[in-house]
């Protein structure tokens, strides 16, 4: 059921590969709330996944960019901004990669250079895109800055690999560079740490499958699907959370605070 939370405001979502991925889905959610968008990826993310699919059912443009490149970035924003005839409202970062998982490298044995990388598009990516828009004067009084994360930046996920210190790097991104923009700009700078969800980036990591069921016995409320992260998205970007910014918002069914449940314990007993 739309709210009409977003009417009238523009954004851009960065991220969406197929209709399992949170940002596409959360491009509809937006879509459907009276947002107005344009769809970000990576060139080859272009080239493999069905964003013109989704371009379609919410009436957005599609405008490629590398995260890692400063002009692409410049020309994104640039092309948004016309597109939409003024600022951007609001902005989701759904953006990882791990070259050493997808190398087959583990944590003790990670490759530096691949590992640099992979912190440059999984989290200062996030810094890339803030700077550019600071520089350009691109988002508007007020508006939102969302990343997505996960909880392996404050536990240890033994197979989460390298994309923990990604994640713990991407969160304190947006706590130094939301100061900045809320001083600036009330612009509000947020994480959400989800629930594992099965999308296609979660699937590639090792034993996916057997946390996910995990997760959903240790959280009170069961796994947050992808649908339900969208909706909350929507509220972050809205001005129902003017005064949230800087934060690491657990969007998990309670999992994050919660030491034992009773049906792991039954599971361990059997």
């Amino acid at each position: 059921m739309p709210y009409n939370l977003l009417k009238g405001k523009k954004g851009i979502i960065f991220g969406a590969l197929d209709e399992r991925s949170i940002a596409w889905r959360t491009a509809l959610r937006c879509h459907e709330e009276g947002a107005q968008l344009v769809l970000t990826n990576a060139p080859v993310a272009l080239r493999m996944g069905e964003i013109n699919k989704l371009a379609e059912a919410v009436k957005a443009p599609v405008v490629g960019a590398d995260v890692t490149n400063m002009d692409d970035l410049k020309k994104l924003f640039e092309e948004s901004m016309k597109h939409f005839g003024g600022g951007i409202d609001f902005i989701l970062h759904s953006i990882g990669m791990s070259l050493n998982m997808r190398k087959g490298k583990g944590y003790t044995e990670i490759d530096y250079e691949w590992n640099k990388k992979t912190l440059d598009i999984s989290a200062m990516s996030l810094h890339r895109v803030l700077r550019t828009a600071w520089e350009m004067d691109a988002l508007s009084e007020g508006a939102s800055v969302v990343a997505l994360t996960y909880i392996a930046a404050q536990r240890v996920f033994p197979d989460y690999n390298e994309m923990a210190d990604a994640k713990a790097l991407l969160e304190s991104v947006t706590r130094s560079f939301g100061y900045y923009y809320g001083v600036k700009k009330k612009v509000r700078v947020n994480t959400v740490s989800q629930s594992p969800t099965l999308t296609t980036a979660g699937s590639g990591v090792k034993g996916f499958d057997g946390f996910i069921s995990y997760a959903e016995k240790m959280s009170p409320l069961g796994n947050a699907s992808a649908d339900q992260c969208a909706g909350y998205c929507v509220t972050l970007f809205s001005d129902l959370t003017k005064m949230v910014t800087m934060q690491n918002l657990f969007h998990d069914g309670g999992f994050s605070f919660t030491g034992v449940t009773e049906a792991v314990i039954k599971d361990m007993k059997e």
